[in-house]
């Protein structure tokens, strides 16, 4: 199995991709909180959708999942990173990551985000660093502080 990072391309049909890739990712933790709602997520997901920073997650040269990230001044914000059911597990999710905490470590940055309460998502990003700072009505607010400089 291997993993590559390739740029996704802003097209209609990455969207629908993309849209079904976070729906699938996300069914099992939106119906325990009974918020599983198909359309709704659609609708959420392509109002805010930009390619800029988006890329799809490969493994053998085939796409099951995406991360996209953004900048701020002051910390960088992971702001979707979705893997295939069948395929988390198998450290997809955390080689994706791999850029944006090098990028984090040389910009000395922190870096942002936001996890769906329930989800086994929280486990994975405080693994790998993440702290808990705050919580809403459905999301945990985490920050991961930059590393040290990497050469």
């Amino acid at each position: 199995m291997s993993l590559e990072s390739a740029l996704l391309p802003n097209s209609l049909s990455d969207l629908e991709t993309l849209v079904q890739m976070r729906i699938s990712a996300m069914r099992e933790s939106l119906e325990r909180l009974g918020r599983f709602d198909p359309q709704r997520a659609r609708e959420r997901f392509a109002a805010s959708f930009a390619a800029e920073r988006c890329h799809f997650i490969l493994s053998d040269g085939q796409p099951v999942g995406f991360i996209r990230s953004q900048s701020h001044a002051d910390h960088l914000r992971l702001q979707h990173l979705y893997v295939l059911p069948q395929f988390q597990g198998r450290g997809l999710g955390a080689k994706a990551l791999e850029q944006l905490l090098q990028r984090s470590a040389n910009e000395q940055l922190p870096i942002h985000l936001d996890a769906l309460r329930g989800s086994d998502s929280n486990r994975f990003y405080r693994r790998l660093g993440f702290v808990q700072v705050g919580e809403s009505e459905w999301d945990i607010h985490y920050v991961r502080p930059a590393d040290p400089p990497r050469a």
